[in-house]
C-alpha cells in the first residue's frame, strides 16, 4: 500500500493480524528482503515492511537521510497505520543503526527488537572516507560500481557459488535503485552517531543474528554487543554471510521463532 509520511509517499507492505513485527531492510536494497519472514510470520503475526525513502517504490529524497529521520518515517507509518501497540523491531544492517535511533526516539513502541548482521558503532574515520569513494563513484559512474564492490561482501562463499538467484536478485535491487537514494543513506550512515552507550540500557527481550561468514559485522563484534546488552540472546547463522535473513531463511525463522516464543511475543 501507498502512505504518505512526512514529505514523501512510501510504499510498505502489511500483511497478516496480531502482534506487529516491523521488519526494516538494509543498504542499499528494500523490503522484498524479508520475503521469507513474511511469508513465514504473517501467519501468526501482522508484518510490516516498508520501503526506506530513497529505496524500491518509495520515493526520494536528495542531500542527506538521516537515520534519526527514517526513524521518524517509521513512527509516521505506525500512526498511519493506526498501529499503538509495542511493536517487535527487526533491523538489518543499515536497518539495525535505523533501530537504535527508533529505540532512542520511540521507546514505548519498542516491545522487543531482532538486530541481523549489524553494529552499535559509529563508522570509523577510515570507513567515512570509503562512504565518501563510493559517493563521488556513484556520482559519475552510476549504481553499478556500487553492485561490485559490495556482492562479494554480502554473501557467504557457499552463497557466491551455489545461490546465485539470490545474488542476482540483490544486483538487480541495486542496479534499480536511484543514485540520489543511495548517496543520501550513504551520508546518513556516515555521520550517525555511535551507539554502543545504548546497549546496557535496553531493557527489552533482545535477540542479535549473524551470519557465520560475515564480513561486513563479523560474529565477534555483535557478540560483543550481545555481551553488553541486558539478557540478550545470539544466534550465529552457519552457511551465512551479512544476508544471512536471505541467505539462509529457515535459520533465521526458526531462530525468531524461537526467541518470540520464548518470550510470549505473540
Amino acid at each position: 500500500m501507498r502512505i504518505s509520511i512526512n514529505d514523501i509517499s512510501c510504499e510498505v507492505e502489511v500483511r497478516g493480524s496480531g502482534q506487529p513485527i516491523l521488519f526494516i531492510h538494509g543498504f542499499p536494497l528494500d523490503h522484498t528482503m524479508w520475503n521469507s519472514q513474511l511469508d513465514c510470520f504473517s501467519q501468526s503475526y501482522q508484518v510490516i515492511a516498508p520501503d526506506l525513502r530513497g529505496f524500491g517504490q518509495s520515493h526520494v529524497t536528495t542531500g542527506t537521510v538521516s537515520m534519526n529521520q527514517y526513524s521518524h518515517d517509521l513512527n509516521e507509518i505506525l500512526d498511519q497505520l493506526n498501529i499503538t501497540e509495542p511493536v517487535i523491531l527487526c533491523g538489518l544492517s543499515m536497518g539495525g543503526y535505523i533501530s537504535w535511533e527508533f529505540i532512542r526516539n520511540y521507546p514505548d513502541r519498542v516491545k522487543a527488537i531482532i538486530l541481523c548482521d549489524t553494529r552499535a558503532a559509529a563508522d570509523s574515520p577510515e570507513a567515512v572516507g570509503n562512504r565518501m569513494k563510493m559517493i563521488e563513484t556513484i556520482q559519475t559512474e552510476g549504481t553499478a560500481p556500487v553492485t561490485t564492490v559490495m556482492l562479494p561482501k554480502l554473501f557467504s562463499t557457499e552463497s557466491l557459488k551455489n545461490r546465485q538467484e539470490i545474488v542476482n536478485k540483490i544486483k538487480e535491487t541495486i542496479l534499480n535503485t536511484l543514485t540520489v537514494g543511495i548517496v543520501a543513506a550513504l551520508r546518513g550512515m556516515a555521520e550517525r552517531p555511535d551507539s554502543t552507550e545504548l546497549l546496557s540500557s535496553i531493557q527489552k527481550p533482545t535477540l542479535l543474528i549473524v551470519g557465520e561468514e560475515d564480513q561486513l559485522t563479523p560474529v565477534d563484534e555483535m557478540q560483543g554487543m550481545a555481551n553488553q546488552i541486558p539478557d540478550a540472546e545470539i544466534t550465529v547463522i552457519k552457511g551465512a554471510g551479512h544476508m544471512s535473513p536471505m541467505e539462509c531463511p529457515d535459520q533465521v525463522n526458526e531462530a525468531i521463532k524461537t526467541f518470540l516464543d520464548t518470550h510470549n511475543l505473540e
